[in-house]
């Protein structure tokens, strides 16, 4: 049995600080149980580009999920998953067809061009890629997890890390989408035996078999995705051993990259809990996450910032919110951004925004 995560379509929702999603030398498992996860914005291109192809303007879906339509083209994007109900609202809402997530999963394209499909092909056989894959399900997303049992006949089963965000509609569409990569893979060579559901069917059961191509059931416990053993063996045509170690590599840069944000993270997390009692030092963020100021210094350093780097941005970005959303008093303001004295504050900021947090406000205001 193997642990295994793939497809989740997940939207960007603005928020003032990012949850903590764990740090470099947290497993995976604290991983899931925090907020704030995320998918790779692969998965929204490829969501954005089947609406289209349905006739459901695109665009508008994404709005109503909170992102930018103009951010789908922005390198290393993550999504967050806490949005998928939006994104599907949306998505009933402007298609009217209440089996959205099966038919968006159709006519989705395939996820093609990307290091987890190189994975795949560069090894030597199906199951072998399969295995080599989960490792690195981060880069597709911390929200779906599952795992594959090979024996006595191969099954998937998944599960939500936070459940309450899935829909039905995800389901159906990620069941797809995860058959066409294995298909691609395997040159058409991949086929379901059943796929089993653990939500009432959005429509007649003819249309699911009709998609699917094998038996589908639903109101199951868990969901689970079963295929032929003899998959496992399907021998790559691309398997070469040299390219699977270069792409081995630049797997473990982007999961080192996730992981180093994650560091990020969790420090963001720390300096909201820490701001206001005056405590936002070095020395007492390493204490709350366990290790060492000099560990802590160090691995922000790998990760391409600094301690104070991080402080600086989390009072700017929360100051800029307090004066532009809310009446607060700038003297509270000062108390709320951690600083010590009016005087402090209003230097930090006009070297921030180059005007003073009283212009910054009026000037918001109008």
């Amino acid at each position: 049995m193997v642990t295994f995560s793939w497809l989740i379509i997940g939207m960007k929702k603005t928020t003032l600080v990012i949850s903590a999603n764990g740090v470099l030398w947290l497993s995976i498992s604290r991983v899931e149980s925090m907020t704030g996860l995320t998918d790779s914005g692969t998965l929204v291109r490829l969501a954005h580009t089947g609406l289209l192809e349905l006739g459901v303007d695109a665009d508008e879906v994404l709005r109503r999920s909170g992102l930018d339509p103009a951010e789908l083209s922005r390198e290393n994007l993550r999504t967050q998953f806490s949005a998928q109900p939006r994104f599907w609202n949306a998505a009933v809402e402007l298609s009217g067809d209440p089996c959205i997530g099966l038919h968006l999963g159709e006519k989705m394209p395939i996820y093609k061009g990307q290091i987890l499909e190189y994975l795949f092909l560069s090894s030597q056989t199906f199951g072998d890629g399969l295995r080599r894959v989960v490792s690195y399900q981060r880069l597709i997303s911390d929200a779906l997890h599952g795992q594959v049992t090979e024996t006595p006949s191969p099954c998937l089963t998944s599960y939500f890390s936070e459940h309450r965000y899935a829909t039905s509609h995800l389901a159906e569409a990620m069941v797809l989408g995860l058959i066409k990569v294995f298909q691609a893979v395997t040159n058409g060579a991949f086929k379901p035996d059943l796929v089993v559901f653990n939500h009432a069917p959005n429509t007649n059961l003819a249309e699911y078999q009709r998609i699917f191509q094998c038996p589908v059931e639903f109101n199951a416990p868990s969901f689970q995705l079963f295929f032929p053993s003899s998959i496992l063996g399907y021998k790559s045509l691309y398997a070469e051993p040299e390219l699977l170690n270069l792409h081995i590599q630049v797997a473990d840069q982007r999961l080192a990259i996730l992981l180093q944000q994650d560091l990020i993270n969790e420090v963001r997390g720390q300096l909201g809990a820490l701001l206001e009692s005056g405590e936002t030092t070095l020395a007492n963020v390493a204490q709350r996450i366990g290790v060492t100021p000099r560990h802590l210094r160090h691995q922000l350093d790998i990760a391409g910032t600094s301690f104070q780097r991080l402080l600086n941005e989390y009072r700017h970005r929360l100051a800029k919110r307090l004066l532009s959303q809310t009446d607060e008093a700038i003297t509270e303001i000062v108390y709320l951004t951690g600083f010590s004295e009016p005087s402090t504050f209003y230097r930090a900021f006009k070297r921030w925004e180059g005007t003073t947090p009283i212009e910054y406000r009026q000037r918001r205001s109008r």
